[in-house]
């Protein structure tokens, strides 16, 4: 009999493959997609793996192969609480002695047994954290995790409540859009912890926030709160100096400066002047720094000095680099170049390192500087630490909700001080989907798959660490990277990308072990081209997907035939409330999304038309017909709902308070309503896809957070939210006709 005969594998994509680059994948509308040879070429060859010929394709492979051989046991390995433990050990499988020596002080001693797969086998650990585990002459961490995240009914349960009873919701803000009663000019880490009291008057159990990251001291022009310097430390713009000082020391500072009109204008504008704005606050607070020793307490001053104590090196090298940018860019503006003054790697190569010479030269020569940034570091993490303890104080169950962006700037600071954790030239976004067509460059780096296997997670474990410290939940922004991540060739369009898989069984231990201690819960912003199990992977740890009001659908309604004239079709009818999935959180819309107002008016199509953002084969007419026949699918639902009734209101009335009723009634164990969809404002805060002609992170609410609940309009909206139902009805009453903006 002949066997029939079968193609060798192809090199490059065995090659592609070996370095978990995905050569195959489908689309967000389900279709087969196949990587470009020459794309999966430049990706490799940014992955410094040569691939011109079959031969260095095969020499490739056979490299990765000898560096994971050499590298013996992991610094750290992975495991569940609980179950068998399996060690990688290339050697020939035979019993052997183990040591595991635990996070508290125990010991436990076994012997490990082959499991036949290039494995030993350990008996399970009962208990989760960081261990030491020694086999032979080898060791390494054992970081054991519990079976899922810290999750919500934990919250409850700690907060004294029963679990099953309650309704949890909460409000998402755009922190820096908040007002206070104060000439600010932003919205800050006191209207945070203000926020987080009045909503707790209306029972919320949650605040969730924009990324609070560090961004650039020295360069306020680049303020997008998802393209930051550093995901480890905090934007020192958000800290009220007022509570650390006082008011009447901000008020000589103020004085001083000559900058209360300033302020004043700044508070009275629509829209944040960034740049602007971000100099003043700057300028007060290096006022109040060199005034610290007159006008802070001793216990005050100390407060600070531990926190630079326990912020270590790595608070040290952020320091460092916002004080050389600054440096450099002063010198830029007598003649240098600004971007090679601003971007690490444009610097003298003796300053492209924290551990250089020349870089503990400058901190020595400028030990000023250097305590300013650390200064800025303490009022912004000390502002945090009181928000997120004013949430508890009043009551909530989870209180803050922090936000981890996706990636840092290739040219910041956490890039600069974890060049070996980081993947070099590549930023990551996504491929084509039905909202972004071209694609999306992010124009953030990522870290290294290999390289955080390598260097023991340590870089991906001091983030979240950094992230989870003083809330009580994190929102991961495009938790799909967790999986796998989107990568694009800096200069390469996002088209020419391909994705590179991730250690989604290890991250995901890790996030769970961090989430029990921190005793937060943790959510995953699941939205775009979801991988295949993903989301069940997610539930399974006990992290929350997100459930978007526009993307509660069921299948398309099946039409009558190819021919049929567009403006006749059906839109996918909306889920009912109550079969939303459960693992998730429940919200109308995100930053990225319109507001139920805008959505009702077609505010974001008016926007998407303007900018020339409409998909290669749509139309405004097309754009706006298909509008009318989603509000007229959701009216339908509201109708079936029992939460509306007779003619669907104008693009000028979106049915507000029957939209909040309706998401009241899932059955998620969180509900996150945005505080523009609270207020019925029609602007979102970003347009995906433009850095320029939208005001994006700019804009400011006119609501005070101290009295935002003196509304009656907006009690009846939280009120609509915790019961499912609209304001002042019972059970069985008669619908609204549709609730507006207050």
């Amino acid at each position: 009999m002949t066997l029939p005969r079968t193609s060798p594998p192809d090199p490059l994509h065995a090659l592609a493959r070996r370095a978990g680059l995905q050569p195959h994948w489908l689309d967000a509308w389900g279709r087969p997609q196949q990587v470009a040879d020459a794309a999966l070429r430049r990706l490799l060859q940014g992955l410094a793996l040569a691939c011109d010929t079959s031969a260095q394709c095969r020499a490739s492979c056979a490299r990765l192969d000898a560096e994971d051989a050499a590298c013996g046991l992991p610094p750290l390995l992975t495991a569940d609480q609980g179950r068998p433990i399996a060690v990688p050990w290339p050697e020939i499988a035979q019993a052997r002695p183990y040591q595991i020596e635990l996070e508290d002080g125990g010991r436990f001693d076994g012997t490990a047994e082959p499991a036949g797969n290039g494995t030993l086998r350990l008996a399970p650990i009962a208990a989760c954290g960081y261990h030491r585990l020694h086999v032979a002459d080898a060791q390494t961490v054992l970081a054991v995790a519990p079976p899922r995240c810290f999750g919500v009914g934990d919250a409850l349960r700690a907060a004294g409540r029963d679990a099953a009873a309650v309704r949890s919701w909460g409000l998402a803000v755009q922190l820096y859009g908040l007002r206070r009663g104060a000439p600010t000019g932003i919205g800050d880490l006191t209207a945070l912890a203000q926020c987080c009291h009045a909503a707790a008057s209306e029972q919320a159990d949650a605040v969730a926030v924009n990324p609070l990251h560090a961004g650039f001291a020295a360069m306020p022009e680049r303020y997008s709160p998802y393209s930051p310097s550093s995901r480890l430390f905090r934007n020192p713009i958000y800290a009220d100096p007022a509570a650390t000082f006082g008011q009447d020391a901000v008020d000589s500072a103020i004085a001083a400066l000559n900058a209360g009109t300033a302020f004043a204008q700044h508070e009275a504008r629509a829209g944040i002047e960034w740049a602007e704005l971000s100099r003043l606050r700057l300028s007060v607070l290096r006022w109040l720094w060199t005034h610290r020793e007159r006008l802070l307490a001793p216990a005050a001053l100390d407060a600070c000095a531990a926190f630079r104590a326990r912020g270590g090196t790595a608070l040290h090298d952020h320091a460092c680099y916002e004080a050389i940018q600054a440096s450099r860019l002063g010198e830029a503006a007598n003649g240098m170049n600004a971007n090679g003054a601003a971007d690490w790697r444009c610097w003298p190569v003796t300053l492209r390192s924290p551990a250089d010479a020349a870089v503990a030269a400058f901190a020595m020569a400028h030990p000023q500087e250097i305590d300013y940034h650390v200064f800025l570091q303490w009022l912004a993490d000390d502002g945090l630490a009181r928000a997120g303890q004013a949430a508890h104080d009043a009551g909530m169950a989870i209180g803050v909700i922090g936000d981890l962006a996706v990636g840092a700037d290739p040219g910041g600071s956490q890039a600069w001080s974890r060049q070996a954790d980081i993947l070099d030239g590549f930023h990551a976004g996504a491929p084509p989907d039905v909202y972004n067509p071209r694609g999306q460059d992010w124009g953030v780096t990522v870290f290294a798959p290999r390289s955080l296997r390598q260097r023991g997670y340590g870089a991906f474990i001091e983030m979240l660490r950094a992230n989870l410290a003083h809330v009580g939940g994190l929102r991961i922004d495009h938790v799909l990277g967790l999986a796998r991540m989107w990568l694009v060739p800096a200069g390469a369009s996002a088209r020419d990308g391909a994705y590179l898989e991730f250690p989604l069984q290890d991250l995901l231990r890790l996030v769970a072990l961090e989430s029990w201690r921190h005793r937060a819960i943790i959510i995953g912003e699941n939205l775009g081209t979801v991988p295949a199990h993903l989301d069940s992977a997610l539930a399974a740890r006990g992290v929350l997907g997100i459930d978007v009001l526009w993307f509660a659908r069921e299948a398309p309604v099946a039409q009558a035939d190819a021919g049929t004239a567009p403006e006749a079709l059906a839109a996918p009818p909306f889920l009912r409330a109550e079969d939303w999935p459960r693992h998730a959180v429940a919200t109308t819309s995100t930053h990225d999304l319109p507001t139920v107002a805008g959505w009702w008016q077609g505010q974001d199509l008016a926007w998407r038309e303007r900018l020339g953002l409409l998909g290669p084969a749509e139309t405004a007419q097309d754009a706006r017909a298909a509008r009318v026949r989603e509000r007229t699918a959701l009216w339908q639902a509201l109708c079936d709902a029992g939460l509306a009734g007779g003619d669907m209101p104008g693009p000028a009335h979106p049915p507000l308070d029957a939209v909040l009723a309706w998401l009241g009634r899932t059955r998620t164990p969180l509900r996150l309503v945005p505080m523009e969809d609270l207020l019925g404002v029609a602007e979102q805060a970003n347009l995906p896809g433009t850095t320029t002609g939208h005001p994006n992170w700019q804009r400011r609410l006119d609501a005070d957070v101290r009295r935002l609940f003196e509304s009656p309009a907006l009690r009846a909206r939280a009120q609509a939210v915790r019961q499912g139902r609209l304001p002042g009805a019972r059970a069985g009453a008669e619908p609204s006709r549709y609730g507006g903006p207050p």
